[in-house]
């Protein structure tokens, strides 16, 4: 007969929010409101922002965990992402958490983000503390925002208990929480309180034995593989003797070398570890996230962490163009799978798939946004390697063709409607809700196909002039709805190896967008521009001004070339076809063909032309 009990002296609470909304920014002043600094200390802003990654881009992209003490009970807060692309580190969040702060811009309202998390952790049963932040903002509409939270709330099939929320108003950034719009908060004492009093404390079974199921995994070089996880029931100590339950039942016996357990933002070892509280172990080898880890005496598995299926696949291959090697310190196929395996360890959300050539593997994830940071985190590593073009991932249902389908808001100027609509209209996307305030902004959503979003976004911040919001989130699989053209213009391709001349390329600008710079270094087979009609051509960006006895060589034409956008990798992902593929090194980003010779290149569409007929 299970016995349960509440550990009062732990909270675990998780915090939503969508990108921008002040999360990190209140996590900051809980920090300095707990006193985990000193008077005076010098603190960076955006601490819980660990990774480079997260604080240019200023985005959560890894769930991450802290605590502080406030009036004797230890509050663990879980950072969750506020990108759906990163969803497989909201279900690990949700699974060491009792309870959630739902976190509100106060002029936005709820987004689609917060919409996603949200239906995570009501459909998990948490508790729910609900603030609305940023209320100083000029253009604030606090009660119309609570108004949509009830109506999102409600639509997501919260409970009654869900719905009667507790209800807070913040300004994160100054560190003031306050009951209502008219008093003046002086500081977080009320968030902390509420917390504390609203958020259920740990349940246990005290006739249980020992169990933690693993939500993260860490790495440290003096004391190899870590697992974070929540302690769901009993107690453990030093040297005692595990076992790691894994997906397929086995038991893999393991010895625990260290007990640590979160205190801020550092690690703190401990010599027992209680109910409720979230840990970290040392010294275990072959364990995998949903893992879980219990007495050898009584193994008993816990429910694993269950994550949606990734809907978008890349190809990653070797570097094989003629600059190989140059610039990156890993260059080898070993190298990168390793890499890659490690992450599939450490994102839950993330798979690998072998291929039949040993030099190329297919990546599955969320979104192209994810996959991108996944590269970009490798780059960053020193990594070398080509990467394809994201493909989404089709089903099979009773011999129907089955597409990922995304719920896409569009937040825009509504002079900007007839484009946008068009636009998306023509990749099979269909209108489903359009509201329009009489502010000049309007909002529309769109059920639309995941493949027509991938490269969209940069289209569609020209179209709106940069002032459109566009945010979505995957809402399941329907009927295929049929194909669409994905870019209207070819390829500039150059055919030869050398470095880029300023006459070559003023020459070729009315040919199209140029991607290069003079003095660039090009191959055969690489894009340098995006030409302005259908079909590719191939050019010689290397061509010098033949000079006659005539002229001095010092006396050629002043050539003023039109400034050409830096190449992010984003950028690259979004333009290339299915024939191109993108070179990324530590030091460039660069387009090129999958086939570099330009014969090779004209026998396949030869080939292909053939079969069409």
């Amino acid at each position: 007969m299970p016995k349960l009990n509440n550990n009062e002296r732990i909270r675990n609470i998780a915090i939503i929010a969508h990108v921008d909304h002040g999360k990190t920014t209140l996590v900051d002043a809980m920090f300095r409101q707990s006193g985990l600094f000193r008077v005076g200390q010098e603190v960076d802003e955006r601490i819980m922002d660990s990774m480079d990654l997260e604080r240019e881009r200023g985005i959560t992209i890894a769930a991450k965990n802290c605590s502080v003490v406030w009036k004797g009970v230890k509050i663990n807060i879980i950072d969750t992402p506020g990108h759906a692309d990163f969803g497989g580190e909201v279900e690990r969040a949700i699974s060491m958490s009792d309870g959630a702060l739902l976190l509100v811009d106060a002029s936005e309202g709820p987004l689609p983000q917060t919409r996603f998390v949200l239906k995570k952790a009501l459909a998990a049963g948490l508790k729910v503390i609900v603030v609305i932040n940023k209320i100083d903002r000029k253009d604030a509409r606090s009660d119309e925002v609570l108004d949509e939270i009830y109506d999102l709330m409600i639509d997501l099939d919260a409970t009654e208990e869900q719905l009667e929320f507790p209800l807070l108003y913040a300004i994160g950034r100054e560190g003031i929480a306050q009951k209502t719009l008219e008093e003046k908060g002086e500081d977080l004492h009320l968030l902390l309180d509420t917390i504390i009093r609203e958020i259920p404390p740990p349940t246990y079974d005290t006739t249980e034995p020992f169990q933690m199921l693993v939500s993260d995994l860490g790495y440290s070089d003096y004391l190899g593989r870590l697992a974070i996880g929540k302690v769901f029931n009993g107690k453990t100590g030093h040297n005692i003797s595990l076992v790691c339950i894994d997906s397929e039942g086995k038991h893999i016996p393991l010895k625990v070398s260290k007990l640590q357990t979160y205190a801020g933002l550092k690690l703190a070892e401990i010599e027992n570890t209680e109910p409720g509280d979230i840990i970290v172990l040392s010294g275990i080898e072959n364990v995998k996230i949903g893992d879980t880890i219990c007495t050898k005496e009584f193994p008993k598995p816990l429910r694993r962490i269950s994550v949606d299926e990734p809907t978008v696949s890349m190809k990653f291959t070797i570097n094989t163009s003629p600059f190989s090697g140059r610039e990156g310190k890993y260059v080898q196929s070993s190298k990168i799978r390793e890499r890659l395996n490690k992450e599939t360890l450490r994102n839950v959300a993330v798979q690998m798939e072998e291929t039949g050539d040993r030099d190329s593997l297919i990546v599955k994830g969320r979104g192209e946004f994810q996959l991108a940071i996944v590269i970009e985190t490798m780059r960053r590593e020193g990594f070398e390697l080509c990467v394809g073009r994201p493909e989404v991932i089709v089903k099979y249902r009773d011999g129907e063709k089955l597409e990922p389908i995304e719920h896409l808001f569009i937040d825009c100027d509504e002079n900007f409607l007839g484009v946008v609509s068009e636009k998306l209209s023509s990749k099979k996307g269909r209108m489903t809700n359009l509201v329009n305030n009489g502010r000049g902004r309007i909002r529309m959503e769109f059920s639309i196909p995941s493949r027509s979003l991938i490269g969209y976004r940069d289209e569609f911040l020209t179209d709106t002039k940069g002032t459109g919001i566009m945010n979505s989130y995957f809402s399941g699989y329907e009927p295929y709805r049929g194909d669409f053209p994905v870019r209207f213009t070819g390829s500039i391709v150059s055919d030869r190896q050398g470095n880029a001349v300023p006459y070559a390329l003023f020459n070729l600008e009315p040919r199209g967008h140029l991607l290069i710079a003079p003095g660039d270094p090009v191959y055969e087979g690489m894009v340098v521009g995006e030409h302005n009609k259908e079909g590719d051509i191939n050019v010689n960006p290397c061509k010098e001004k033949k000079l006659s006895n005539m002229r001095a060589a010092g006396k050629d034409d002043n050539v003023i070339l039109s400034p050409v956008r830096p190449l992010t990798l984003e950028r690259a992902i979004n333009f290339i076809r299915e024939d191109e593929m993108v070179e990324v090194t530590p030091v460039s980003i660069r387009i090129r063909k999958a086939a570099l010779s330009a014969h090779k290149r004209h026998a396949m569409r030869s080939a292909k032309l053939k079969v069409d007929q």
